[in-house]
């Protein structure tokens, strides 16, 4: 049985409309508005094998901040619905993504306190369009909606495309590893007993 999360959100400001199933092929059907956005959407869902169904109507006219932020709110909402009970999954996930001259340190730990933390900084405040400082709003707002503990480490800088693809897929592989089962557990990955 797919574990799926399905959250739809409508505000002044943006209507989300998100489906996710962590139990997925990697197939994705996403439209933001924001093409560089879209693409590193793509990349996490590729990555990670999460299937992902995402069209969101932003003030774009304003600009980005409120579809991005939205966006990471709802995402992690997903997250957390599609999880239950969190039942046998390994809990914790890191990864280590080389994208050309970036390497890309991501840690998740499921464990049901939130918080955010990164050093990442980038060499340019735009990518085409994209304000580079919404990266930090959308994976912000993902931790605190879905109760994760999330750290970011740039362990070598560069390209500010590069390092933006960079986090996006390490935190799908390290969200990938997170959920996944682990066979010889029979309940929850906590001295407490429940997360």
């Amino acid at each position: 049985m797919s574990r799926e999360g399905y959250v739809v959100r409508k505000t002044k400001e943006t209507e989300i409309n998100l489906k996710l199933n962590l139990d997925g092929t990697g197939k994705s059907s996403i439209s933001t508005g924001i093409g560089f956005f879209d693409h590193m959407l793509e990349g996490f869902s590729k990555h990670g094998f999460f299937d992902l169904d995402l069209t969101v109507t932003g003030d774009l006219h304003v600009d980005g901040h409120h579809t991005v932020e939205d966006t990471g709110i709802v995402l992690g909402e997903c997250i957390k619905e599609a999880l239950g009970d969190k039942k046998g999954i390994r809990r914790y996930g890191n990864f280590l993504l080389p994208m050309d001259e970036v390497l890309v340190l991501c840690a998740i730990d499921l464990g049901g306190r939130p918080y955010f933390q990164s050093d990442v900084t980038f060499p340019t405040e735009k990518i085409g369009n994209f304000d580079t400082e919404l990266i930090r709003e959308f994976f912000y707002a993902i931790s605190y909606s879905s109760k994760m503990n999330l750290h970011f480490k740039l362990l070598s800088g560069g390209n500010s495309h590069h390092i933006a693809e960079a986090m996006f897929k390490a935190f799908s592989k390290a969200l990938d590893q997170a959920v996944s089962y682990d066979e010889r557990l029979e309940g929850i990955l906590s001295t407490k007993g429940s997360l």
